[in-house]
This record gives C-alpha cells, sequence and structure tokens, in this order.
C-alpha cells in the first residue's frame, strides 16, 4: 500500500510511480523482465513496452480466498492486462484436486 511504502520503507512515491520507477530501472540495468502486482502490468506495457517481461504473483480465480494478498487478479484479468506469465501457489497447492485447479488456471490465463 501506499501507507506502507511511505511509513515502513520511507519513500515518498505512489506505488504506481514507484513500481514505474524500479521497473524503468530494470529495463536500462538490462534485466529481461519484472515481477510486479497484476494492477500495474498495463501501464508497464505502455510506458516501458511489450519486450519486457511482466511476471505476476497474487493471481486468485474468481471466488478464491485473497489470504494474505491484497493485489490479486484473475488469471482471465492477468492475461487481459498483458501478464506474461502468472505465479499461483495456494488456489492449486490447497485444492482438493490440485491439476484440475492447475488445468482451469492455466486454461483460464491462455
Amino acid at each position: 500500500s501506499d501507507e506502507v511504502l511511505r511509513f515502513e520503507q520511507n519513500c515518498a512515491l505512489s506505488m504506481s510511480e514507484q513500481v514505474m520507477s524500479l521497473a524503468k530501472t530494470a529495463k536500462k540495468s538490462g534485466a529481461d523482465g519484472v515481477i510486479c502486482s497484476p494492477l500495474e502490468v498495463k501501464e508497464l506495457h505502455q510506458k516501458i513496452g511489450d519486450d519486457f517481461l511482466y511476471v505476476t504473483p497474487g493471481i486468485r480465480p474468481k471466488g478464491s480466498a485473497k489470504d494474505d494478498q491484497s493485489r490479486v487478479a484473475t488469471p482471465a484479468q492477468a492475461s487481459e492486462w498483458g501478464s506474461t506469465a502468472i505465479v499461483v501457489g495456494r488456489p492449486i497447492t490447497l485444492a482438493t484436486d490440485p491439476h484440475a485447479a492447475y488445468e482451469a488456471i492455466k486454461k483460464e490465463f491462455n
């Protein structure tokens, strides 16, 4: 959150400004991409470009618990917004049928 950035990390920038700044620095430094919230991917594509990887954690199928993550998106949203790859943990590992959960998430993302 902006509050955590300001008061715990001493960052004067907003969340979106900080993400953009770090992504630009990463690209200038020769990185192939960044790990970022799916909530910033669309803007990153616009300002950083499509020739960069955007790996997004916090992916939750519709109706799944957010658990301890507050900046989440569905696989379909992540795909629509331009995530290159997604990171999914508990919705698969805690599922009654992990393989079926994986296949459903993969289908929704692709």
